[in-house]
Formats: C-alpha cells, sequence, structure tokens
C-alpha cells in the first residue's frame, strides 16, 4: 500500500504536530507505512494550494493509494460542491481516504450526505470568521484607531529618516542611529517616498493583518 498523509495549519502560530501524531498513530495500527507527507502552513479558503496540488497529481498518477488526514476540513473547505468533487477524484484514481477525527467512514452509501454536512459547517465557520474579521475592524476604526499592522517607526523616527536620507546617509547608518533594523528603514522610506519596497517584497515584509491587540481567529 502506497500511503501518504496530508496535514495543513493557517497560521505561522499553528504547528502540524497534533495531526501529525495522530496520524503516525493511525497509520501505524493498520500496518502503513507512510512514505510521504505532503504538508502546507496555508488557509484552505482556496483549492489552489501548492501541497494539495502536488497531492493531487500524485494521486492521479497512482503513487498514493491511501491518504491519511486529521480531519476533512485540512484537506478542504470551500463548500460541499469542492469536497465531493475532490472526493469522486481521489475515488476514481483509486485512493482511499482515511479521516481521523471526523468520526465516520468514507465508505458507503452515506457518504455523500455525511460529507455534505461537514462541507456545510466548514463553509459556515469560514463566513464567521470573515465576520468576526469585519467587526474587529468596525469596533477599532470606531475607536479611532488604525487597522492593520502598527508603524514600526515612530512619526518622529519616520521625519528623521527622511531628514537624514535627504542629507546623504545611507541606509545602515539611519538604522543604527536610529536603532531600527535597516530592513524596516529600507521599507519606511519606500513606502513614504511612493516608491516600490526593496527587492519587490510588500511593506514590512509580511501582510498587512489585525493590530496585536486584537486576537486573531483560527481556521
Amino acid at each position: 500500500m502506497n500511503a501518504a498523509a496530508y496535514v495543513r495549519v493557517s497560521s505561522r502560530s499553528q504547528d502540524h504536530a497534533t495531526q501529525r501524531d495522530a496520524i503516525v498513530r493511525a497509520a501505524a495500527a493498520r500496518g502503513d507505512e507512510l512514505g510521504r507527507w505532503f504538508v502546507e502552513r496555508r488557509s484552505a479558503s482556496t483549492t489552489e494550494r501548492a501541497a494539495l496540488l502536488e497531492l493531487r497529481g500524485a494521486v492521479r498518477a497512482g503513487e498514493v493509494r491511501r491518504l491519511y488526514v486529521f480531519r476533512l476540513d485540512r484537506l478542504i473547505r470551500t463548500g460541499m460542491r469542492d469536497m465531493l468533487a475532490l472526493l469522486d477524484e481521489f475515488t476514481g484514481a483509486g485512493c482511499e481516504l482515511v479521516t481521523l477525527a471526523d468520526g465516520f467512514s468514507l465508505d458507503g452509501p452515506a457518504r455523500d450526505i455525511v460529507v455534505a454536512v461537514i462541507a456545510w459547517a466548514a463553509q459556515n465557520e469560514r463566513l464567521a470568521i470573515g465576520e468576526r474579521i469585519s467587526a474587529a475592524r468596525e469596533r477599532v476604526e470606531r475607536a479611532g484607531g488604525k487597522w492593520g499592522q502598527p508603524e514600526r517607526m515612530t512619526p518622529f523616527q519616520q521625519k528623521r529618516a527622511q531628514s537624514m536620507k535627504s542629507s546623504g546617509k545611507s541606509i545602515r547608518e539611519i538604522a543604527v542611529a536610529l536603532k531600527v533594523p535597516r530592513s524596516t528603514v529600507a521599507d519606511t522610506l519606500a513606502r513614504l517616498s511612493g516608491k516600490p519596497p526593496p527587492n519587490g517584497q510588500k511593506f514590512g515584509g509580511r501582510k498587512p493583518g489585525l493590530k496585536k491587540t486584537e486576537p486573531v481567529p483560527s481556521e
């Protein structure tokens, strides 16, 4: 049996340990040796995910005959249509899907009904997360706060950095004088001047997100 496992978490603050441990134990109980792991740290709000695409290719090629997942929503949660289509794709390629924490078997005539309910619940949970984020944003902005990552340089530091840059100081010299990382200085000066950030990166080297004081919804 060509057995493999797929694990996914949504954010950098999460890890795969719980999923991995449960899958290793379940595979051992069945006498399976896990030849491949498909691992990613990405939201399941899209099916265009690198590890999932790689997995689907391996299944179509006949390289995976039994796939272990912790729960179905780790694999996909964009709706019942996508979930049923993926399961049909795996079944048609001769791949058995083993889900550990959902508490049901994917064999038998009731499969589609059970999967539809699970997919509906996962989709509604994702919508609820979006609503909580929108509500948090409105609350912050109503209170006069600014939504997104907080500035990593104070207004005084920003003005001083601009002045030093105008006088010919290098990014390194400005960073040392202000005791701020060089990447932060470079990003801030680029943003204030309206130029693209260095190396084609997003400003700050990370995506805009919640303020540190706001809880980050899990997925």
